[in-house]
């Protein structure tokens, strides 16, 4: 069955064409009389009444196709940046990719981006250069800039000269052969080219114009070819949960590729359920499975190894959520590896009695898309959201008003700083008073090398602080690292638990958990705070004629530019410039190059910046360093607890 499936993911920059691919690629598998289009807003996979209405794809969409008797489950992928999330949650899920460059662009920032991310995860991929039909349309100059940037393994499918070359190169038996005269025929020559393609080694280059109706069938025999079918896996149940769908009748749903094992209706799944405050041991609770549909919206009650489909009834597991082992999966799942959100909004209903509809509806959002983190802060009456950039925005606003039927507006977007300590320090805490409870902690405290995160350690032997109240310590560090002393999140720390005591008779179950965020902060403000601002690594295509002023706009942006590089008709200039001087750069740029001029952007690094260039941001609770009204909020004595960070 295994070798009967394909599971593909569409790639491309904006623009590039890669809905009127898929809808070519339905349309002659018989799935489509006719392929829809995006500007009429009839495309299958921009199945949204937004993403009709605006003719760009917004999220995933996954369809099935079947060729030449196997089945491909086909997913589309936005190509804005500012939906990336989507694009990474899709990387989860496949065991092969199509890349769509555009003839006439050639490669562009994303382009590059998504074919990195490709081959670091090493995912089989094929190349289809599209537009080849528009006028300044060039494959010579394409082909250039895909061995130069993406991959010099990259031949075009009726090249058989550059096959035999990059084969060489991937091969050192066919290397010897070459050089003793015993050149293959031209069929073991594309056997062993298909075998190296499977490997993810050589990528197959493919040209064509979906909007033309060319190039459309070889690119669906290549897909069978050169791309794998699922490996073969365990009998242990593994799957990964990567996108959210809600049915009016059947309530939340969640796709789930599955790499071992078998689901079926009314199997029981165990899921997390928080973790056990006395012995910091993650507790697990059963959903059963009511549902299970196919790609195509098919009843099916199965779901095997290898395939793709819509389990209901597992309630509101988490995007992310690993079911069964994950030693089986083929590669990381991480929400944020290939772009984080760098900025934060205010969600702002148009009337303030809409706050609880405001508040659960981005609730099912973030459930949908985890990197929002939609959070409610009590104290101040205030939804804030974290995101990607201004397209985004207005994108979640028309959510908003045509699926929930709210009006909402959202704030200027800010950026999202770190800090971090300033030296080395100790931090302390007697949690004694009231009675009852005692939790007695010191923490040495340092600062950590520049991207490290937080490291933990306890020195502390068990018969002074029992074990179970020391994994309470390690379990309450997110709550006390959530706002340090200027107000954001504390990273690149590491704190060693180094003294204390608890008490036989006083210590109540979370008095550990209560009291560690006392002492951290304790620690904060002894050593100080170092605040830190996201950078960006920007990478621009430019007219010749634009490039002083973009180097000018980077000075002024406190950026650095690091290297030009001329290539045909343009330029590539890389920079670092930080987060808050060039959120509305791409505005800009538009205008100073008359559209012609393109950016890429991804976090770099953290850097130091001095405060009066940064900002400090709102405690969204009671100070732990205000002990006394810190532990009346813990003991739900003053409105607002603790946890609400």
């Amino acid at each position: 069955m295994a070798k009967q499936l394909r599971n593909i993911g569409i790639f491309a920059h904006v623009d590039a064409g890669k809905t009127t691919l898929s809808e070519q690629l339905l349309t002659h598998a018989g799935v489509l009389r006719k392929a829809g289009s995006v500007d009429a807003g009839t495309a299958r996979t921009d199945d949204l009444p937004i993403e009709q209405r605006r003719g760009i794809s917004v999220k995933a969409t996954c369809v099935q196709l079947t060729w030449k008797d196997v089945a491909i489950n086909l997913i589309d992928t936005p190509g804005h940046v500012d939906f990336t999330a989507e694009v990474e949650r899709s990387l989860w899920a496949l065991d092969a990719a199509v890349l769509v460059i555009c003839g006439v662009e050639g490669i562009q920032p994303q382009t590059e981006t998504l074919f990195h991310a490709l081959k670091e995860q090493q995912i089989p991929t094929i190349l289809f250069i599209n537009k080849m039909d528009r006028e300044g349309a060039n494959l010579d100059a394409v082909m250039r800039q895909i061995h130069r940037l993406l991959s010099p393994s990259a031949v075009c499918t009726d090249d058989f000269d550059g096959m035999l070359e990059a084969l060489c190169d991937l091969d050192d038996e066919l290397m010897e052969r070459y050089f003793s005269g015993d050149l293959p025929e031209q069929s073991e020559l594309i056997s062993k080219w298909q075998e190296h393609a499977l490997r993810g080694l050589a990528h197959p280059v493919l040209t064509g114009s979906a909007l033309r109706d060319m190039g459309i069938e070889p690119l669906l025999d290549a897909i069978l070819t050169c791309l794998p079918p699922p490996e073969s896996s365990s009998d242990e149940l593994c799957g990964v949960v990567f996108a959210a769908a809600q049915d009016r009748m059947l309530g939340r749903g969640v796709w789930v590729r599955l790499y071992g094992g078998r689901l079926e209706n009314r199997t029981a799944v165990d899921l997390p359920a928080g973790v056990d405050p006395l012995t910091g041991a993650e507790r697990w609770v059963q959903k059963k499975i009511t549902q299970i549909r196919t790609v195509d919206g098919a009843d099916a009650g199965t779901l095997c190894a290898g395939e793709i489909a819509v389990v209901y009834g597992l309630g509101d597991i988490k995007i992310g959520h690993v079911l069964g082992s994950s030693k089986h999966l083929p590669r990381r799942v991480e929400p944020g590896h290939l772009r984080t959100p760098l900025m934060t909004v205010q969600a702002i209903p148009d009337k303030p009695e809409d706050m609880p509809a405001l508040r659960t509806a981005c609730d099912i959002l973030s459930g949908e898309d985890p990197l929002l983190e939609a959070h409610y802060v009590r104290s101040l009456n205030e939804l804030h959201l974290h995101v990607m950039g201004a397209i985004q925005l207005e994108i979640l606003e028309e959510l908003l008003s045509t699926r929930f039927g709210l009006s909402a507006h959202f704030s200027k977007p800010a950026v999202i700083y770190r800090e971090t300590l300033a030296k080395p320090t100790f931090g302390f805490v007697a949690y004694t008073m009231p009675k009852p409870c005692w939790a007695v902690m010191r923490f040495e405290m340092e600062p950590g090398p520049r991207g490290s995160g937080v490291t933990f350690a306890s020195a502390v032997p068990e018969r002074t602080i029992q074990l179970r109240y020391q994994h309470q310590v390690e379990q309450a560090l997110p709550l006390a690292l959530a706002q340090g002393r200027l107000g954001w999140q504390v990273t690149d720390i590491k704190i060693t638990l180094v003294d204390g005591s608890d008490h036989i008779w006083h210590t109540h179950p979370l008095d550990f958990i209560v009291a560690t965020p006392m002492g951290i902060q304790d620690g904060l403000q002894r050593g100080g705070s170092v605040l830190l601002e996201p950078i960006l690594a920007i990478r621009f295509l430019l007219p010749p004629e634009c490039v002083g002023r973009v180097i000018s706009d980077v000075a002024a942006m406190r950026g650095e530019v690091l290297e030009t590089l001329t290539e045909d008709d343009r330029v590539i200039l890389t920079a670092k410039v930080p987060v808050e001087s060039s959120m509305d750069y791409a505005t800009t740029l538009a205008s100073i190059t008359s559209g012609r001029g393109t950016m890429s952007v991804q976090l770099d690094s953290y850097r130091e910046c001095p405060l009066e260039l940064g900002a400090t941001a709102r405690r969204r609770n009671v100070d732990p360093v205000d002990q006394s009204r810190y532990i009346l909020a813990a003991r739900s004595a003053l409105e607002g607890g603790i946890f609400d960070i």
